[in-house]
């Protein structure tokens, strides 16, 4: 199944290290290509004898051979990798690789990395928790690393709780799923919409919402990672991408947004416009920032272009339309409305009334809408996890067109 397929895995010092050896027996099992890249304290809880003689290949430590002085080089190792998966992961070295800290030679290599990395957290219950840890997790997150989340049970320490890596055979099976469908949109060109627009009432001051752009950025690095060529346009957010099959279009504004969107369509075979763009924008923006005179102040605002829409009437019989819809009253019977009248081929409802759905948050809960087909509902996932579903569906649509 993996047969060729070039794995890099690097252990660093966390008693679930003793279950790496079963890792690297799955993927070898395979057929796929395994070498090991050690931190030193990684070697208390596991020999790198075992490593290599189960690889079939020296495992690496030091950045060189003090016998002769030869290079270990990172950058050959983080290049050579289809995937690079980082099991277990400690607290210490999560916050190295947040920071950019390059002083043992696995750290190295991850910063020389071009390919996919996957991490997998391992440690004690308060130190998973610790504010610093989460927000390392989430830095991680935003480079557009993999997170193989830890379960609950049983630790080291014997309290319960998260911070237990998870199992072998799950991790094998996420990295084997995700080569599986690494390369399944090849020669695609898909158009992404995210994040907000801001529409200005003068230079100080303008009208918005709270999205994030979470959703958008997860579905652009999903295509992205599945082979597509992918044209995201952004309105403001604080994220950043980093992969060369992204093409980052920045606009502030629903015309800004319109204008790149309806010039980029006629060359997609799809579009997932998950942006939250406004419905409305002020007639006329001042100039000069409004002085506060005491009296009411009256904004009058004029309909912003309905991008999906307008790309509903250019949609060519190959090309799949998504659209997005949030909701806070009657969802399922608005999102079906605007899945028919805006032309769409599906639509991805989520609603406000769902606890940790909606804007600002790492999870969301959706159902999915087509023309044809029951509605798909998912339970509350990661936005990352969400991304994949979506573009799942996505790709077998796109497949089932052809």
């Amino acid at each position: 199944m993996l047969k060729g397929k070039k794995i890099l895995i690097g252990i660093t010092g966390s008693i679930a290290a003793y279950k790496i050896p079963l890792l690297v027996r799955l993927f070898i099992r395979e057929g796929a290509e395994v070498k090991v890249v050690m931190t030193r304290c990684a070697t208390d809880f596991v020999t790198p004898l075992t490593l290599s003689t189960l690889s079939q290949k020296p495992v690496l430590i030091e950045p060189y051979d003090k016998t002769d002085g030869s290079w270990h080089s990172h950058v050959d190792w983080g290049r050579w990798a289809d995937v690079f998966v980082l099991a277990p992961v400690s607290a210490n070295t999560l916050a190295k690789m947040a920071a950019g800290i390059a002083d043992n030679l696995l750290t190295t290599t991850y910063l020389a990395a071009k390919c996919p990395v996957f991490f997998a957290p391992a440690m004690d219950l308060d130190m998973y928790h610790h504010p610093t840890t989460q927000r390392n997790t989430d830095t991680l997150l935003s480079y557009g690393n993999h997170l193989i989340a830890p379960n609950e049970g049983e630790l080291a320490s014997g309290l319960v709780g998260a911070g237990r890596m998870e199992e072998p055979e799950v991790i094998f099976r996420t990295i084997a799923d995700f080569l599986e469908k690494k390369n399944d949109l090849n020669g695609r060109n898909v158009l992404v919409s995210a994040g907000p627009t801001f529409e200005p009432i003068d230079p100080v001051r303008f009208i918005g919402n709270h999205s994030s752009g979470k959703m958008g950025y997860a579905i652009a690095l999903q295509l992205a990672e599945r082979g597509a060529a992918v044209t995201l346009v952004s309105g403001p957010v604080s994220l950043k991408l980093n992969h060369h099959g992204i093409n980052l279009i920045k606009v502030n504004t629903a015309e800004q947004m319109a204008a790149a969107c309806l010039e980029a369509f006629p060359a997609c075979d799809a579009a997932i416009m998950s942006a939250a763009v406004a419905d409305f924008t002020p007639v006329k923006a001042e100039k000069q920032k409004i002085k506060k005179t005491g009296g009411e102040l009256v904004i009058q605002l004029k309909p912003t272009t309905d991008i999906l829409a307008a790309m509903g009437k250019l949609k060519m019989g190959n090309q799949l339309l998504v659209g997005f819809a949030l909701e806070t009253e009657n969802e399922f019977a608005h999102a079906s409305a605007k899945l028919k009248n805006k032309n769409l081929d599906l639509i991805v409802l989520n609603s406000l009334n769902d606890e940790g759905a909606g804007f600002g948050t790492d999870t969301n809960k959706v159902t999915l809408i087509s023309a044809a087909g029951e509605p798909e509902q998912t339970p509350l996932l990661s936005k990352r996890e969400i991304a994949a579903v979506v573009v799942d569906k996505v790709a077998g649509m796109l497949n089932n067109n052809n």
